[in-house]
């Protein structure tokens, strides 16, 4: 079971806090000037939160799924990345730094950020590994509790850079955390400023249960996580999808096989079409959410002109 707790500020923060009310209050005294460039702003983490979703759903920025942040790619050895742009759709710019993320990483990263979005941002989660484990369909294998420090260890040291038109975040995946080796106990803080990147509209809910069906299937989970953030989704190239998903594959033949499997796997999602057609165009029909059906509705005026 998970639980939060409400992270408390180190001695360090509150002696400086501390002598910053003390100069305003000795300055005042002695009617000196206050100096201007001493902020007594209410820390971030005080008023960062996430939008509130169901449990069967992840909510999960736009900017994060329509890029190649965590790539459609396999297991293996990662490559690190210092500073490199990364493939997105137009108006989103991500520049990586870190170890090469993929899908699993993102399951991580989606199950840290669906505990945390009940409290503020900046407060701890506490979960066992066991019960996390579950939670992203993985087995609780030795070997899986092992990965899974690893997935930590890549996100907490993966330095992003999003620019989604006028929102723009830096910083890592995950701030930092605890382990208790012999309970399997974890403790960890999700990075306050991450709430940026959602806002009223810059974020899909994302089906845990069509995600976890197609675990195993890298591309597949890719394009799903993609195109629920359309709500009408338009024909991509295939080789524009094998840019925008980061794969690896070399050859385009190759990627198109293991595309072809992907969407045919996709298939089982009531109300999606998918198929790549003869002009080589992927083409994703599906029924909009609610929220997107209202989007559509409301702007059926602009996307007339």
């Amino acid at each position: 079971m998970a639980e939060t707790e409400n992270s408390k500020e180190s001695l360090p923060s509150l002696i400086a806090k501390f002598e910053v009310i003390r100069r305003d209050v000795t300055s005042r005294e002695n009617n000196e000037p206050v100096e201007d460039h001493v902020s007594t702003q209410v820390p971030i983490s005080a008023l960062a939160q996430l939008p509130i979703w169901p449990d069967s759903v992840r909510g999960v920025p736009n900017s994060v799924l329509r890029s190649a942040l965590f790539g459609a790619i396999k297991r293996g050895k990662r490559a690190f990345m210092l500073r490199v742009q990364l493939a997105a759709v137009d108006g989103v710019t991500v520049l990586f730094t870190g170890p090469r993320l993929n899908q699993s990483d993102l399951d991580v990263w989606e199950q840290c950020i669906h505990i945390a979005r009940k409290n503020e941002l900046g407060t701890l989660i506490r979960f066992a590994a066991y019960g996390f484990l579950k939670a992203i369909g993985k087995n609780t294998s030795g070997a899986n509790h092992e990965w899974l420090k690893g997935a930590f260890a890549r996100l907490a040291s993966s330095v992003v850079e999003i620019k989604d038109g006028k929102k723009a975040y830096f910083g890592p995946m995950i701030h930092h955390g605890t382990r208790d080796d012999e309970s399997g106990q974890y403790c960890i803080e999700i990075n306050p400023a991450i709430a940026s990147l959602y806002g009223k509209d810059g974020w899909s809910q994302s089906e845990w249960a069509q995600r976890q069906a197609l675990k195993g299937l890298p591309i597949a989970q890719w394009l799903h996580g993609f195109y629920i953030t359309h709500a009408e989704p338009y024909s991509l190239k295939v080789s524009t999808i094998h840019r925008l998903c980061g794969s690896e594959a070399k050859l385009m033949k190759h990627f198109r096989e293991e595309l072809r499997e992907a969407l045919g796997k996709m298939g089982f999602i009531t109300g999606w079409k998918c198929e790549i057609n003869a002009n080589d165009l992927v083409y994703i029909q599906k029924k909009p959410t609610a929220s997107q059906s209202r989007y559509l509705i409301e702007n059926k005026p602009n996307r007339a002109n």
